[in-house]
């Protein structure tokens, strides 16, 4: 929704074979999917367990700063691992191709309060479908935040870096309220509809397994360390849910990346759909420990072409599609991670007031510049 669309100086035909080199890439991979993949998913999915049960051990002596600090930090990552990872990719179905019904979409449940189907849905069909258009895309400002200046501003939006800040907090409870589409399911109304219904009732029965998980029985197992233990992993999911925020906002929310309106995708093509997430997204730049941290969707670009792909293979994906926005001449959004963080927070800031009116050119205005 830029006044300069950066794709204008692309044909049709060009779209198209955008789209058949981008389908080349991903046919190339598939045909390669194979033992060592499976031995990575297997392996992550290994040490995260080893990881989590460790840390939990060590918090049962939380009492002692040092465990407290060792345990904390521990179980912090372990809860990254299972929801970047392995279960945001495991329930793509990325690794669906081993048919082992351990590692599969269709059996998977993560460590998160919304339940897996119901994320499935509004992120795999409805975010990934329709990324970035505004009034389709509910991970686009999550329904709090304006963004972009041709939305109309409302004095609510005043907020929105206050709301912002909050949802990150609290992101994975953020994630199961619109997985609901509260925003638009709370009317008396909505709130009688059986389907609705079923859904949220799904969603308390998941958030009070992970209350009681989190916050009654493994407190209580650590016995004296009670109140450290509740501390820590109550700090362990902040720290898990600040992460995964930041990570997921620098993938759609930099300066760089372009929003759609709805009228834009109505008879998309399959190579339109491709420049949409091309143009729809943006990567983090970093070593490889900040790639696995990210569940790889520091690859952001990558991952929105080819959502079903096996992580562990969109760096050397990337590669190629970089040259492809080489190629194209288009913008490959990317940065650090905090250029990358603060790009999306300056964003958020800048459209939490109205737009700037135009100054007017007065006569005497006129005047002033010509002298000057």
């Amino acid at each position: 929704m830029t006044a300069i669309d950066p794709t204008a100086h692309l044909t049709a035909e060009q779209i198209e074979e955008l789209g058949r080199e981008l389908d080349a890439i991903r046919d190339e991979v598939i045909a390669s999917r194979g033992e060592k993949d499976a031995a990575y998913i297997r392996k992550v999915i290994a040490a995260q367990r080893k990881l989590e049960l460790v840390s939990r051990g060590v918090l049962l002596f939380s009492m002692f700063p040092p465990a407290w600090l060792i345990g904390t930090a521990g179980l912090s990552v372990a809860k990254i691992m299972d929801n970047m990872e392995i279960g945001h990719n495991i329930l793509h179905g990325q690794w669906d191709w081993m048919r082992d019904p351990k590692i599969h979409s269709t059996t998977w449940e993560w460590d998160h309060v919304s339940p897996a189907d119901q994320w499935k849905h509004s992120h795999n069909e409805l975010h990934h479908t329709y990324t970035n258009v505004v009034g389709k895309d509910n991970d686009l400002g999550y329904g709090i935040m304006r963004v972009d200046e041709d939305q109309k501003w409302h004095p609510f939006h005043l907020g929105q870096p206050l709301w912002n800040f909050l949802n990150a907090c609290f992101f994975e409870y953020g994630i199961a309220a619109y997985d609901l589409e509260l925003g638009r399911n709370l009317s008396k109304h909505r709130r009688k509809n059986p389907e609705f219904r079923a859904r949220a009732k799904a969603v308390g029965r998941k958030i009070r397994k992970q209350v009681l998980k989190d916050y009654v029985i493994h407190p209580l197992l650590s016995g004296p360390s009670f109140l450290p233990t509740l501390a820590a992993t109550f700090t362990a999911n902040l720290v898990r849910n600040l992460w995964s925020h930041s990570v997921i906002m620098c993938g759609h929310f930099p300066e760089g990346v372009q929003v759609f309106e709805r009228r834009s995708i109505k008879g998309e093509t399959r190579g339109q759909w491709y420049l949409r997430q091309m143009m729809g997204s943006a990567n983090i730049s970093g070593s490889k420990a900040m790639h696995f941290m990210t569940g790889n969707l520091s690859h952001q670009i990558e991952h929105h072409l080819f959502p079903d792909l096996p992580s562990n293979r969109y760096a050397e994906v990337a590669v190629k599609v970089r040259a492809l926005f080489e190629k194209y001449e288009l913008e490959y959004v990317t940065g650090p991670l905090p250029k990358q963080v603060f790009s999306a927070w300056r964003k958020v800031f800048r459209l939490s007031l109205p737009n700037r009116k135009p100054e007017v050119e007065t006569p005497d205005r006129e005047q002033e510049l010509v002298a000057a």
